[in-house]
């Protein structure tokens, strides 16, 4: 399973139209989504228009290759193609890289029998090399 990340932008004005349709997408897009292997699909939006999206997958461009063969998704781009300024999402589309992953990195510190691993606790990132807190500092 990978989780992918995107952006891409919508014209701010319409913004509040953009949520209202992803309030009632069509249940045949739906469909659609979950056929070709969409899982745990969200999108976000920002007042200036930036749009983000996250979905989980066996394969991304599988799925993506799956909803570019769906006339639904062809007649739901052409209804959302108002909200745009000259290309679509899948034209201006930026996949972000994932470099951190909380669950990712807790299974791969824990002991084979399950129980905490001791030595997570030994350094953190706002530590300084006397083991003093920089409260300047955040984990991320």
């Amino acid at each position: 399973m990978s989780r992918t990340m995107f952006t891409f932008r919508v014209r701010p004005e319409v913004l509040a139209e953009y949520a209202e349709a992803h309030a009632t997408v069509w249940p045949e897009m739906l469909r659609a989504l979950h056929e070709t292997g969409w899982r745990n699909y969200s999108i976000f939006t920002a007042p200036d228009g930036t749009v983000v999206g996250y979905v989980e997958s066996d394969d991304i461009d599988a799925a993506r290759a799956g909803m570019a063969q769906r006339d639904v998704n062809a007649r739901w781009q052409a209804a959302m193609s108002r909200f745009f300024d000259g290309a679509g999402p899948d034209e201006q589309l930026t996949t972000l890289t994932e470099v951190f992953h909380l669950e990712t990195q807790l299974a791969a510190t824990a002991p084979p029998d399950g129980s905490p691993d001791e030595r997570a606790d030994e350094a953190t990132p706002t530590q300084g090399a006397d083991g003093a807190v920089d409260p300047q500092q955040g984990a991320f």
